[in-house]
């Protein structure tokens, strides 16, 4: 059950929503020619002296148009947001559809992925948000293309963290939308996340139970340790002594070394200790621009109400005047029309954003600028 317990936390962490080769298409894949201009660009993150790659398309007809940076979530992604598990392309759909209506877009490859330059592996989102800082400031030099004072950001799952803590550093937004992001930290996201997703798998709640409290103090540990070595050791003596005091446990026979240390890996990566000791309400509490927070009641990723309620505390705190919180009742973390909202549904669903969700965010953005 502990290996089952990461598999399922890792699916938001890293890995489900990877790249790549493009396969068949899907209903919405939108198909050129295409109504508005396409750009292809790079420009330097905010700190680090290398060049990303992306695509920015603008109306035609319309001048110096707002515009929003799509913010992708966990794992390595191209511009597209491509899911390649499940072959879809979220971003190619979202990015069409604001700019057939009126939103100019820039989406990017991350870094170390695609055609961007930089290194992927140990980055964190808080290197993320120092890429969207250099997309911001390209933009701010497009003042003949786009309205460099309405410049917004769009993030989905850690996206919309990432969203937070650029917004938190920079003056030159106009808007924020949040899409399935989180408003707990870390640690309450993957135990929620992990819970959820077992019982939807019928898990017993005992054994869901005895995974929750074993992965909580493994979290704790990982929050408060020193170093990895520390970590590491820590885990280990702590899982020693719980298969110690019950021997005959059917979860605890399965930590194995291997098991354990694959688990100790994971944990102890750059990225992962630096999710479970993030807790977004310290960025989003310092957002005072217009803010929209959608979450769909079927996400077993990040759950709906729990997070929604964590953003909506945090403004509350920022005192911001312009925020709108919706939950969108029957989606999935993907914002697909679902039936379960379980992981293993995604590939099945033929659409790839629902047309509702769309919507939703061009008219929120429209009625604003």
């Amino acid at each position: 059950m502990i290996r089952l317990l990461i598999l399922l936390l890792l699916y938001f962490l890293s890995g489900l929503f990877s790249v790549f080769a493009q396969s068949e298409k899907r209903p919405q894949d939108p198909v050129a020619p295409f109504p508005y201009e396409v750009n292809d660009v790079t420009f330097k993150s905010g700190k680090a002296d290398f060049k990303l790659a992306g695509t920015l398309t603008l109306p035609k007809d319309k001048k110096n148009p707002p515009v929003a940076i799509l913010i992708s979530g966990s794992g390595p992604q191209n511009r597209n947001s491509e899911i390649k598990q499940f072959n879809h392309r979220p971003f190619l759909v979202l990015s069409d559809y604001l700019t057939k209506n009126g939103i100019a877009v820039l989406r990017f490859d991350d870094r170390g992925i695609a055609k961007s330059e930089g290194k992927f592996k140990g980055a964190t989102s808080h290197d993320f948000a120092d890429d969207v800082l250099g997309a911001i400031a390209f933009l701010k030099t497009k003042g003949n293309l786009i309205d460099t004072k309405k410049i917004g950001l769009i993030g989905h799952s850690e996206g919309s963290l990432i969203a937070a803590i650029t917004a938190s550093q920079s003056n030159d937004l106009a808007f924020v939308v949040s899409l399935a992001g989180p408003g707990v930290d870390g640690v309450e996201v993957l135990l929620t996340q992990s819970r959820k997703t077992m019982e939807l798998r019928n898990v017993p709640a005992e054994f869901i139970d005895k995974n929750e409290k074993l992965a909580g103090k493994m979290y704790e540990i990982a929050q408060q340790g020193k170093d990895s070595l520390t970590i590491a050791t820590k885990i280990h003596s702590f899982l020693a002594e719980q298969k110690k005091s019950d021997p005959n446990s059917p979860l605890l026979m399965q930590l194995t070394k291997p098991v354990i240390d694959a688990q100790i890996k994971a944990i102890n990566s750059k990225w992962m200790l630096n999710f479970l000791r993030t807790d977004p309400k310290a960025y989003l509490s310092k957002i005072t621009c217009p803010f929209l927070a959608l979450n769909g009641s079927k996400d077993v990723q990040v759950l709906s109400q729990l997070n929604l309620n964590g953003i909506k505390t945090a403004l509350k705190q920022a005192k911001n005047k312009d925020a709108e919180f919706i939950e969108l009742d029957g989606f999935n973390h993907l914002f697909q029309k679902a039936k379960t909202g379980s992981i293993q549904e995604y590939a099945t669903i033929e659409e790839t954003f629902s047309e509702d969700a769309l919507v939703v965010i061009k008219d929120w953005i429209l009625k604003r600028f």
